[in-house]
């Protein structure tokens, strides 16, 4: 048997006993590479050519089959271009094919059992050079979203999407002939909903479809203040910016493999997105290394097909939720390279005029935006000279977080329409979605998907100097950051600034 490096996981909580044996477990496995990834500023591939240079060998699937099948093991279904492979079996089978033992186990809050496992995955030595990832054998929620609920009584003031393509002189567009996809991994969201809150902004509703992955569904109605609140900001900030734009949401299970999963299927889907939205994430050390490869590498391939991948920074400030004190960490899949990250902002406005912008930091109790450098993922060429700190501890640098930014304190936040409930919702989960309407604009103005922004919002940039299309954030602090000229572990480069299609590397 061959151990997968970086699966190493432990249990937590308290173990109740070993899954029953004819339990019927899915996993899901990461095939390699058959060369090199695909590099991030090259022009958008199609569908057809990425699949001609990136997928999963056949042999490889062939091999994955016919090594597991005699160990009870079957695949169920491939993406050989997203390079998985699905298997499923009783727990007894899987076990012994992964060389693991799967427990029950009570979290310590005593809300939920999960399935869980300790110690490294195994594969057959013939799938050694084959399997880079398994994952989903256990059923531990992996993330988090990052959408904050406004009480009534703390809302300063707040907005309607419209209001802010406004205040941040976005480009005339309405997203029309693009796709958004947004990752959900809870939630859901009824149609009835939708058309109550476009229909209040006089904008026709946009063609809102969900698509289930690993099992997950659009279930609405059950958490307003959570993750349908969550489910609901996405669609209706981005179906407010871009409302010609055709929406998918995809749904799947709050585990690293249905993370994963969603977002390989997204990529992967027809038509290819512009855009893909992703406000769900958790500390880059609350990851498995193969989790954070596969996930990146996912990502990557999103990119080489021409997406935009928006994720949100976090909501927690530059600890991300630390437990220990005084610990800094950035939120994964933030940091990826390959993501624009979206850190967030508290904003006050006169109409479209800007009063007073700072980084959100609502201190302990209210949130704050989150940002920092990343413990695993190497300085990108194109922060290079943007002056991103070193790394806590250490005297190299990596990945910073974030990119860009917007408005994002629940005291100035959304006005959404959730559940038939109006509300005000906050948090850098509607940074992501915001970005993403605006990519669509762009991309519309264009003729052309966007991929990986940053090589040309970071062009020319250097330390203490700002940036083309977006408006320098240089007040407040989100804990062990604190933004000033240029650059910043707090808000990135800044918020969007007439961000014209020229701005972006278009000609229309």
């Amino acid at each position: 048997m061959h151990a997968i490096p970086g699966s190493h996981r432990e249990a937590v909580g308290t173990a109740i006993g070993q899954v029953d044996p004819t339990t019927v477990v899915e996993a899901t496995l990461v095939l390699r590479r058959p060369g090199q990834a695909p590099p991030a500023d090259a022009p958008a591939l199609s569908r057809e050519e990425f699949a001609q240079t990136y997928a999963a060998a056949p042999a490889d699937i062939e091999a994955v089959t016919d090594t597991l099948a005699p160990l009870g093991v079957t695949v169920v279904s491939h993406n050989a271009a997203a390079r998985t492979v699905r298997v499923r079996g009783t727990a007894a089978a899987i076990g012994e094919a992964f060389g693991v033992q799967l427990q029950t186990t009570e979290l310590p809050d005593g809300r939920r059992q999960e399935r869980m496992r300790s110690g490294e995955i195994y594969v057959p030595q013939a799938l050694a050079d084959i399997v880079v990832a398994v994952l989903g054998l256990d059923d531990r929620e992996q993330a988090r979203h990052m959408s904050q609920v406004a009480t009534a009584d703390a809302v300063a003031t707040s907005f309607t999407p419209l209001q802010l393509a406004s205040i941040y002189s976005m480009p005339e567009a309405d997203g029309a002939g693009e796709t958004i996809a947004i990752i959900e991994l809870g939630g859901g969201f009824a149609q009835s909903d939708l058309d109550h809150y476009f229909g209040g902004l006089k904008l026709t509703t946009p063609k809102v479809t969900a698509v289930g992955v690993d099992g997950g569904t659009n279930v609405a109605g059950q958490a307003p203040n959570g993750a349908d609140g969550e489910v609901l900001l996405d669609i209706e900030v981005s179906g407010a910016i871009a409302p010609g734009a055709d929406i998918l949401v995809y749904f799947a299970p709050n585990t690293d493999a249905g993370f994963l999963d969603a977002i390989t299927t997204a990529a992967q889907a027809e038509p290819t997105p512009t855009a893909m939205s992703i406000s769900w994430g958790q500390s880059e050390d609350q990851w498995t290394a193969q989790a954070r490869t596969a996930m990146d590498d996912a990502i990557a391939d999103a990119v080489a097909l021409g997406v935009t991948v928006t994720v949100a920074a976090g909501d927690n400030g530059s600890g991300d939720n630390d437990t220990t004190g005084g610990s800094v960490h950035v939120d994964f899949p933030a940091s990826s390279p390959h993501a624009l990250a979206c850190g967030g902002t508290s904003l006050k406005a006169d109409g479209t005029t800007v009063v007073s912008e700072t980084v959100w930091n609502d201190g302990t109790s209210g949130g704050a935006t989150g940002g920092g450098v990343s413990d695993v993922f190497p300085l990108p060429s194109w922060q290079a000279d943007v002056g991103v700190p070193e790394r806590s501890g250490t005297t190299t640098s990596g990945r910073g977080v974030p990119d860009v930014a917007g408005d994002a304190d629940p005291q100035t936040g959304y006005q959404v329409y959730v559940d038939g409930q109006a509300m005000v919702i906050g948090g850098t989960s509607a940074v992501a979605p915001l970005w993403a309407g605006l990519v669509a604009r762009i991309a519309q103005l264009t003729g052309k998907r966007l991929g990986l922004l940053q090589p040309t919002l970071y062009s020319g940039v250097v330390a203490g100097t700002a940036a083309k299309a977006v408006r320098d954030i240089t007040t407040g602090n989100n804990g062990a950051y604190a933004a000033g000229p240029g650059w910043d572990a707090c808000t990135g480069l800044g918020v969007p600034d007439a961000a014209t299609a020229t701005a972006f590397g278009g000609t229309a």
